[in-house]
């Protein structure tokens, strides 16, 4: 789906994260820099920094003065997915060779760390009277993200893990930055505690619906997702879906999913019998429910904001790409 607002704020977004990385060029630094350089370059929606740059302008703001605060998440969550896909050991992201494939573990390690702090360099640039709220929020959602990182990894190891743990996971993980970047925004352009607390509110249920989409897509996306297909599935990883079907599958249908829980040599039959227990347990359909659910929440938060009519639309149109995107 396109959108004249999200081009411009995409385009924007890029913009500025091109002019911020030409401080710390390629080649530099014994290639410290080419990895994050890589990164950010093979794409990616750059959905929190238009978050950021969007609360701002709907605050009545110049979305410039959020610029920190949009390079800051931007650069935060690529650090996270260079991590990530170290731990996952996934080969690749946005249909390209993740950086610890193309390079090496330890480089992808270094450069992700590296990465997290251009993120507080540039969260710095926030002005005076209002960076000490910024990074209340901002390192507050760092260790947050860390603590969702952490429980998801736990949870492979668990066997009791429920559909609400899940979701607690999951807001951590992932909401909690997508909260942030609309905080940030608003606060950026000093917003009062109230508002930013309905900014956050919006975002964290955004986040939340974008999760049910991302699980949805891993499992039924196609190869639209430029990542390996039924991946969630053929690491027997705990999501939504998976834990939805088991808690719903009658005793025959769970004795078979735990014997493909032990087969690896079978990719294609394993994703297949997995995707058609998950819809005949209703997994798919819970999934969605949940996701609408809490794409109305948020729109109910940023009712309860007051927007002038076309920032108002603007968001409509963001919570419907939630549900609504391919990739």
């Amino acid at each position: 789906m396109q959108h004249p607002t999200l081009d411009r704020l995409k385009a924007e977004a890029n913009s500025a994260i091109d002019a911020f990385l030409e401080r710390w060029p390629k080649g530099s630094a014994d290639g410290l820099y080419d990895p994050i350089h890589y990164l950010m370059s093979i794409g990616g929606k750059r959905l929190r920094a238009v978050l950021a740059l969007s609360a701002a302008e709907a605050e009545g703001h110049d979305a410039q003065l959020a610029h920190p605060a949009a390079l800051a998440v931007e650069l935060f969550h690529n650090f996270t997915l260079m991590h990530d896909d170290i731990m996952d050991q996934a080969p690749k992201r946005r249909g390209n060779a993740t950086v610890h494939m193309k390079w090496d573990e330890n480089a992808a390690i270094l450069s992700g760390d590296a990465m997290y702090t251009l993120a507080q360099i540039a969260l710095a640039d926030t002005s005076s009277k209002d960076l000490p709220r910024a990074l209340t929020i901002f390192n507050q959602t760092a260790l947050e993200v860390c603590i969702g990182q952490q429980s998801d990894m736990d949870f492979e190891r668990r066997d009791d893990v429920t559909v609400e743990a899940y979701m607690e996971m999951i807001r951590l993980k992932t909401s909690v930055l997508v909260a942030a970047s609309l905080a940030l925004g608003a606060i950026a352009v000093g917003a009062s505690e109230e508002r930013v607390r309905l900014w956050y509110e919006a975002g964290e249920q955004l986040g939340l619906a974008f999760q049910m989409q991302d699980d949805l897509l891993d499992a039924f996306g196609g190869d639209a997702m430029g990542k390996q297909i039924g991946g969630d599935i053929l690491s027997n990883k705990k999501t939504f879906l998976r834990l939805h079907t088991w808690e719903q599958a009658n005793s025959d249908m769970l004795g078979a999913l735990k014997q493909w829980d032990e087969i690896t040599d079978q990719p294609k039959e394993k994703v297949e019998f997995v995707k058609s227990a998950m819809v005949a347990c209703g997994a798919d359909t819970a999934a969605q429910l949940r996701m609408n659910e809490h794409v109305d929440r948020a729109m109910s938060a940023i009712d309860a904001l007051e927007l002038e009519a076309s920032h108002r639309k603007w968001f409509g149109f963001l919570g419907g790409l939630v549900t609504q995107r391919t990739s």
